[in-house]
């Protein structure tokens, strides 16, 4: 097992690479515990949960709503929990971020941890202390900064995902490699077939130093003012495929990783065997890498981007495989450049 900390502003966080679902007793306190997870989560693994009460969420991105956070409230308040009473979110990003939401709001916030149960869910939405919801077709756009005490990261839980969900997460783990680190990179080229057949190894290897790459950086910078922002390479036109077509945030990422690939070898940081390397790595991981969708499409969702700043934004650029840079561009700029290379 790996452990990671991180210590900032909105609390601290203990992150556990390869402990398991059913150790989580040893992590709770001595305090009323409420368990919140979805659906599928507890018909697969409710024999490894604690002896607690339940409240049981749907699946699926359009639970990532304030209605969700009022039910879920209103069922605290059910079981009379207060201020000392802890809440644990087991299930992968969208439970993630549900959970820690409301957490953060009941009674001004009480104290909460996750097991994380999705690859995409290990290496990004648990780590890192964003928690929050979307409101109607902006993403995440309601939310807080607050840490969970501690992410059981369960590599054994990824064996129930689809294959898709795989693919979805290593779409992330290539993402930190791209922004910070070439050997990564290198090791997910070598052994692709191994990450997507989840060879234990590999994966505890890639889920370690995606971790570790997201800590490091949160950890300088908790609340995205700087370092972080970095993390969201691929994601700004990413996020604007997911708005046009809900095939997975990963897939989605991957898409807005090529945009982001092409658009740093148009401003001639990164060269076209970069960006065929990009791509051809993604492709093996069974990730899309066309961009088909229309310019006018894409430049409309991209307008909703929560990181906007008037008639700016910031956009990440990759100077070369392992190292990216954070630079502010007006949104005439990049959607010129959508308009280069999504069609008309």
């Amino acid at each position: 097992m790996e452990t990671f900390h991180i210590k900032g502003r909105y609390g601290s966080s203990s992150i556990y690479v390869g402990e398991r679902l059913k150790n989580l007793e040893n992590y709770l306190p001595d305090v009323q515990t409420i368990i919140i997870t979805d659906e599928n989560i507890k018909k697969y693994y409710q024999k490894d949960f604690p002896n607690v009460p339940i409240i049981t969420i749907g699946t699926g991105e359009g639970i990532k709503t304030l209605a969700t956070i009022e039910i879920i409230l209103k069922e605290l308040v059910h079981y009379s929990c207060d201020r000392s009473s802890f809440i644990v979110g087991i299930g992968g990003g969208i439970v993630c971020d549900i959970v820690g939401f409301a957490a953060s709001v009941f009674l001004r916030g009480v104290n909460f941890g996750f097991v994380s149960t999705s690859l995409l869910s290990q290496v990004d939405a648990s780590v890192g202390g964003k928690n929050g919801v979307n409101l109607d077709s902006y993403k995440n756009m309601v939310g807080v900064f607050n840490q969970p005490e501690f992410v059981i990261c369960d590599l054994e839980l990824l064996n129930t995902l689809p294959k898709k969900e795989i693919s979805n997460g290593l779409a992330e783990i290539v993402k930190h490699a791209l922004i910070s680190d070439v050997g990564l990179f290198n090791f997910i080229e070598k052994n692709s077939q191994k990450a997507l057949c989840l060879d234990y190894d590999t994966i505890l290897r890639l889920v370690t130093d995606s971790v570790k790459i997201k800590s490091q950086v949160v950890q300088q910078d908790e609340k995205e003012s700087n370092e972080r922002r970095k993390l969201n390479f691929g994601h700004t036109i990413g996020h604007a495929i997911e708005k046009i077509e809900k095939k997975g945030h990963g897939r989605a990422v991957a898409m807005g990783i090529v945009a982001a690939a092409e658009f740093s070898q148009a401003r001639r940081l990164i060269c076209r065997e970069d960006v065929s390397k990009i791509c051809s790595l993604l492709t093996d991981l069974n990730l899309p890498t066309m961009l088909e969708y229309s310019a006018k499409e894409v430049i409309s969702a991209a307008s909703k981007d929560k990181k906007k700043q008037g008639s700016d934004l910031f956009y990440v650029f990759l100077e070369q495989i392992g190292k990216a840079r954070v630079e502010k561009i007006s949104f005439e700029k990049m959607n010129t450049f959508i308009k280069s290379i999504f069609k008309e």
